[in-house]
């Protein structure tokens, strides 16, 4: 793809900036999530660990957008590399003086110090998920944008192919310490090369329209006066609502059925398809109605949920989640398209970060909720004796994975049906004419190069 615009080299530096901060981001989670369920055993664990990430995700993307908005983009990037190496550090030092032992006991106090810490590292790091499409609003031309997020999602797709590698070897190999030392060295890389990229913007202005500060009120104000567009983050925080039960006991379930190496190297490979995808959307573009896009891969995206669990397999995991990392980068482009014709760019950071709290709100209490519930509920039914495994154990299997199994076939079931209604909503039809037929939102203002 070739980007029109004045900006492409400070555009792929960026890109290049993000992908190194991404990938250590990704890895200190996969990483961490691999390690305590290897120490517990506890399924339960895990799911807490998604729901902490989840919990601080909804409580700070308002604040963070806030950020974004009222400062130098650059500003944002450097402070975001500096508070998660801040993080990592004291984490290290956590890991460093406390016994091994501590990390076996799932109810360890230690060993939860250590997790949030690590967790806050991660989390800082949303302050670049936010900044990022505001910087593609800043620096690529109005009829591009969509292709350059598609550029986005490959970055965020080659993190995943890397991560996955990296986090399942340094895991199996030494623990968290290598992960931790790497993470280190390389945002203190990303934070040099930050310093050497200029990016054309201007000191932002506190007008009425962007007011300084969270400004929550003003900002529901701008998305309830866009047509459709309160409709579209509502659906998207239920469709978050229903994705915590993948992230909560995905990891969880994959290595129920290999070893942690092999998981790890084969989110490497299902990562290559979220590249693709990527890729794709540069190419192609999202079409003249990306809404009804939107609604029609989070069908398909169901689908996949609820097809691939009914084989006892990792084969038909793997070809799902392909198929799933392929979409994802469509979906994820078209609702950044979305946001960026329709809301002003002042305005573009706090709504970034108001869609990024209301749909990862509903998720944190689905990761709580499901872990407890699978494996004190559905694992028990579906294992010997139990009366899932009684009633369909002979053709379904039974046992801990069948029980994980089980409540992904449920959880896709909802999205389908829920996905099939918004599909006939009248919200969706007037937010998909406004963006099909109106300008784009409000450019940004020239800056000197």
């Amino acid at each position: 793809m070739t980007v029109v615009t004045g900006h492409v080299r400070t555009f792929y530096q960026l890109l290049f900036n993000t992908l190194l901060v991404s990938v250590i981001n990704f890895t200190v989670w996969f990483a961490v999530t691999f390690w305590v369920y290897l120490e517990t055993r506890s399924v339960f664990a895990t799911g807490v660990i998604s729901g902490i990430f989840l919990v601080l995700t909804a409580l700070t993307g308002v604040w963070f957008g806030s950020l974004v908005d009222g400062h130098r983009k650059k500003t944002a990037l450097q402070g975001s590399a500096l508070a998660s190496l801040a993080f990592y550090g004291a984490a290290f030092a956590v890991h460093l003086s406390v016994p091994e032992q501590a990390w076996t006991d799932p109810a360890d106090v230690r060993l939860w110090t250590f997790v949030l810490l690590l967790m806050f590292g991660v989390i800082a790091g949303n302050i670049r998920t936010i900044a990022l499409p505001t910087l593609v609003t800043l620096l690529i031309d109005a009829d591009r944008r969509d292709r350059a997020n598609g550029l986005v999602g490959t970055v965020s797709g080659t993190s995943f192919l890397v991560t996955s590698v990296i986090s399942g070897v340094l895991v199996a190999f030494d623990g968290m310490f290598s992960v931790l030392v790497l993470a280190l060295a390389v945002l203190a890389l990303s934070l040099v090369h930050l310093t050497f990229v200029r990016i054309p913007e201007r000191e932002p202005e506190h007008s009425e329209a962007a007011r300084p500060g969270v400004d929550l009120r003003g900002t529901i104000r701008i998305i309830a006066g866009v047509p459709g567009l309160t409709a579209l983050i509502l659906f998207s925080t239920f469709n978050n609502f229903l994705g915590g039960v993948f992230m909560a006991l995905a990891d969880a379930y994959g290595l129920s059925l290999v070893s942690v190496q092999t998981w790890g190297l084969l989110w490497g490979v299902i990562s290559t398809g979220f590249i693709l995808g990527g890729l794709l959307v540069s190419r192609t573009g999202l079409g003249s109605r990306p809404v009804r896009l939107l609604l029609l891969l989070n069908v398909v995206l169901w689908v996949i949920i609820v097809v691939f669990p009914i084989w006892a397999s990792i084969i038909p995991m793997a070809v799902g989640m392909y198929v799933y990392m392929l979409l994802m980068p469509y979906a994820e482009a078209t609702e950044q398209t979305i946001l960026q014709r329709v809301v002003p760019y002042e305005r573009q950071g706090r709504v970034f970060g108001l869609a990024q709290s209301a749909e990862q709100a509903a998720s944190p209490l689905t990761a709580f909720l499901i872990s407890p519930i699978t494996q004190f509920v559905f694992i028990p039914f579906m294992s010997d004796g139990g009366a899932g495994a009684d009633a369909i154990g002979s053709w379904f299997g039974t046992g801990a994975d069948r029980g994980m199994a089980l409540v992904f076939i449920l959880t896709g079931l909802i999205g389908v049906i829920a996905t099939t209604l918004a599909l006939a909503s009248r919200p969706y039809r007037a937010l998909s004419r406004r963006v099909a037929e109106d300008a784009p939102a409000t450019e940004p203002a020239a800056a000197p190069a």
